[in-house]
């Protein structure tokens, strides 16, 4: 890896490094806390799981990530992280568990607002909604882990010494489980922003293929895992002690639901097997492990009756969460004007959008009146904000109608290139049908996505997206990821 890339690089570092000082806490804060696990043990079991979290199941909560917001240049990415970074480490440095998912979505949106680009409300409701599931059921888990566990404890009449051998042991498994969940959910909040430009190429170790994305992923958990052993120890004694005083069984309900809920908003196998039994499924979205932790600790003050809660602390944390969006969104957007416009940095490679006869043409294929459009034939623009804008005033669409013809007019133009198909697209990854599609193409060219997204449907039922539901999402997703790698491979420059 050249020393430019780690450059870039290093504001990723730095948030994973943030990230595992801030969100261990949520994970052995209970245990330390509660004095059952020593903190280096806890340290140490934490950072090997991470570390296997974020290779082995990051890329399910990256994928909506990047849909939120595409940073499509590798100085944006830099800045965005960076931008991130600052805010949690501030919160930190309060001694707060704030949310990093809150930090990375806010910088996110500072560098759409920077560069003109559209924010997928979609992607963000899916993200916002997580926000409010996330501490809820948290909450629910909390409470029935720690009715079942006192119940097992008491009737089982096991010796005294013997039930807290067995809790410390149980604090260090389900603090492993959290430990992977966090990774594999949370890696997308370190590294997310640089997966669209990812420098790192798939490598052969051992036999097995490493990819370029793991690489990345492993690199961001290794920061992570920095941050947990040099700098989480203050933010875990917040958790663990200031908001509610926990018995050793309490911490270990705490610690299970906090795992249980990053596993479900992460695990892309979990979802398939959900939707495939017909039961209801969670978005894969980078959630916030510090809401987790701490609905499951109110869930265990509720059961309570709310006596023992410690009010003042957690006015505190709710605090950090409202303001570390808004904080991290007007850094990042400072930022970027800096490091455009001072070290002449490209932070946003302009994309243009173009109204053409095509574009009318499918407008009116799925079910709109083509006129509408007609008046703007040739209209051209590098900021989808603006386009929107004139959409709404010139065409007389709704923001959504908008929103949907400026995905249409996305100028991404594509030339099949028969060489080029040999030698670059993954022939392991895409099945034998799909590379065929791809070369009954060769020598054609397309200026919107939409146009070669159609042709390989058309030529393999295997480019073919299916109707959205829990039961094709998994289909669906794998699809889309594949149609990417195929525009990257192919992609040409825009002209003007």
């Amino acid at each position: 890896m050249s020393l430019g890339v780690l450059l870039f690089l290093s504001s990723g570092l730095f948030l994973g490094w943030s990230l595992g000082a801030n969100d261990a806490a949520n994970v052995f804060g209970t245990a330390v806390g509660s004095r059952m696990v020593r903190f280096r043990t806890a340290a140490v079991v934490c950072t090997c799981f991470v570390c296997l979290g974020a290779v082995l199941g990051g890329a399910g909560a990256a994928h909506t990530l990047g849909r939120l917001g595409a940073v499509n240049a590798l100085g944006g990415a830099f800045t965005v992280a960076l931008a991130a970074a600052l805010a949690t480490f501030a919160m930190t440095r309060l001694g707060l568990p704030v949310s990093t998912s809150q930090a990375v979505v806010g910088a996110i949106i500072g560098w759409n607002l920077y560069a003109g680009v559209v924010t997928s409300t979609g992607a963000l409701s899916e993200i916002v909604l997580s926000w409010v599931l996330c501490p809820v059921l948290a909450a629910g888990f909390a409470m029935l882990v720690y009715v079942v566990l006192r119940r097992v404890l008491e009737s089982s009449h096991v010796h005294l010494l013997q039930q807290d051998a067995l809790v410390r042991w149980g604090l260090l498994v389900v603090g492993a489980f959290g430990s992977y969940s966090l990774g594999a959910n949370n890696i997308a909040n370190v590294m997310g922003v640089f997966v669209p430009e990812n420098p790192f190429a798939d490598r052969q170790v051992l036999g097995v293929t490493v990819t370029g994305i793991q690489q990345l992923f492993l690199l961001g958990g290794v920061a992570i895992g920095v941050g947990v052993l040099t700098y989480s120890e203050k933010v875990m004694r917040t958790v663990g002690n200031r908001l509610l005083h926990l018995s050793p069984e309490a911490a270990l309900a705490v610690v299970l639901a906090q795992s249980l809920v990053l596993f479900l908003f992460a695990s892309v196998r979990l979802e398939a097997w959900l939707a495939g039994h017909g039961l209801p499924t969670f978005p894969l979205v980078p959630v916030s492990s510090s809401q987790a932790v701490i609905g499951a600790i109110l869930g265990l003050g509720l059961l309570r009756g709310g006596r023992g809660v410690r009010w003042r602390p957690l006015g505190g944390v709710g605090l950090g969460w409202l303001a570390t969006p808004l904080v991290a969104g007007a850094v990042s957007f400072f930022l970027l004007f800096f490091v455009d416009n001072v070290f002449d940095q490209s932070v946003a490679r302009p994309v243009i959008y173009r109204i053409d006869q095509a574009v009318v043409a499918e407008w009116g294929r799925q079910g709109h009146d083509p006129a509408a459009l007609q008046g703007l034939v040739g209209t051209e623009r590098t900021n989808a904000l603006r386009l929107q804008d004139q959409l709404e005033a010139a065409a007389g669409l709704t923001r959504t109608e908008a929103r949907q013809v400026i995905e249409l007019a996305e100028v991404t133009p594509v030339v099949i290139d028969l060489g080029r198909a040999n030698l670059e697209l993954d022939l392991d990854w895409l099945a034998l049908d799909q590379v065929r599609a791809v070369r009954s193409l060769a020598g054609r060219s397309f200026d919107h996505r939409w146009q070669l997204r159609r042709a390989l449907a058309d030529a393999s039922p295997l480019w073919r997206l299916r109707p959205p539901s829990p039961l094709n999402r998994a289909w669906n997703r794998d699809v889309l990821q594949k149609l990417d790698h195929v525009e990257r491979v192919f992609a040409a420059d825009p002209q003007p």
